[in-house]
């Protein structure tokens, strides 16, 4: 008699929330051989463990649970290079950074998919809402189910090679589903709430943690209008981001909109809503999940912010790495720093940050 195929062993990364915590069950259900693995980032930059304490032990509470191993690895100088340093000198360049599509790059698909073959798993499984399809022998990154949840942004650097890899257990399923799963088979994180904050922060503001690292984003500078004249002071231009509206501190005849961060002079660029549409914008270190775009212009549907609806656009390659693209409607609150994400339908095309000089944008 021969012997049983072996179950198909997946590293699942646990951040001690409920949807990493569902991912691993449902993949326990189906019969994996899965081990728990969460990653220890902390910034030396913070006093605050990440994750928590709590969080910790809410990831190992979870593997004694579903009876599977539990490993702890040490990412925190990856973390700290590839992550906190450019979240802190991009606010100091006067751009509004994404650090969690960095700490996907470089933590999840990068260091802790390079160590699963080292714990012998053919795949990496999180807790992400996004699906995989394969489409004419390549795999294409699509939308997660839940359109209130869907996290595909935050994938757009993945490439083919990562995508054979990775499991997306909770793509085909709702947030709702997710906790009523998770209370059936009374885990210890059915209750826990989502998390809307960046990590290494530890619900502290983030002006504060810029305040103690990089103190002089948040000096106190003049506001000014498009033709020069100061209009008040602001309080730091790591305050504040492209299309801000509250919080300015000025009076005016109608409402005034953040249009631009100059770190040159210390200054904050105030205009109206009119002034403050685009109707185009560079992107640089564009990635293409397929490997590369078309060197000729083609048509997309481009996301500028996690939460942005996507917007028509047409996109012009000016090399492999930059294009500019152009919007069918002018679009608002168009920052630099920023990734914007190309979509065919449900399915990312790639992406990239959003950039040019400030004055370019206007």
């Amino acid at each position: 008699m021969s012997d049983p195929i072996a179950p198909r062993k997946v590293v699942v990364a646990l951040s001690g929330g409920v949807d990493s915590g569902v991912a691993a069950a449902i993949l326990v259900e189906r019969g994996y051989d899965v081990i728990g693995v969460t990653l220890r980032l902390r910034s030396e930059r913070t006093s605050h463990p990440v994750p928590p304490v709590d969080a910790l032990d809410r990831a190992r509470g979870i593997c004694d649970q579903l009876g599977i191993p539990f490993r702890l690895i040490d990412a925190q100088e990856v973390f700290q290079k590839q992550v906190v340093e450019p979240f802190i000198s991009e606010y100091a360049a006067g751009r509004t950074p994404n650090p969690c599509v960095r700490c996907n790059r470089f933590l999840r698909f990068g260091l802790l998919m390079d160590r699963a073959p080292m714990m012998d798993a053919t795949a990496l499984a999180t807790g992400h809402y996004a699906r995989v399809r394969e489409n004419q022998g390549r795999r294409q990154l699509l939308r997660g189910k839940d359109p209130r949840k869907d996290q595909s942004y935050f994938l757009y650097r993945m490439n083919q090679a990562q995508l054979a890899r990775v499991l997306f257990p909770l793509g085909a399923l709702t947030k709702e589903e997710v906790r009523d799963y998770a209370r059936r088979r009374g885990l210890p994180v059915s209750g826990q709430p989502a998390s809307q904050d960046i990590c290494f922060l530890a619900g502290e503001d983030y002006r504060r943690f810029l305040a103690d690292c990089a103190p002089h984003v948040t000096r106190p500078g003049p506001i000014q209008d498009l033709g020069g004249r100061v209009l008040g002071q602001h309080q730091g231009l790591a305050a504040y981001t492209i299309g801000q509206r509250k919080g300015l501190g000025i009076s005016a005849a109608e409402p005034l909109y953040v249009l631009a961060i100059r770190p040159e002079d210390n200054a904050l660029i105030v205009g109206t809503a009119g002034e403050l549409d685009r109707d185009w914008c560079f992107v640089e270190q564009m990635h293409c999940i397929n490997g590369q775009f078309a060197t000729h212009a083609f048509r997309a549907l481009a996301q500028t912010r996690y939460r942005a609806q996507p917007a028509s656009v047409v996109v012009h390659p000016l090399s492999r790495r930059r294009a500019r693209v152009v919007f069918d409607a002018p679009q608002r609150g168009i920052a630099p720093g920023q990734s914007l994400v190309l979509y065919d339908g449900d399915a990312v095309l790639g992406g990239g940050i959003i950039c040019g000089a400030q004055d370019s944008m206007l």
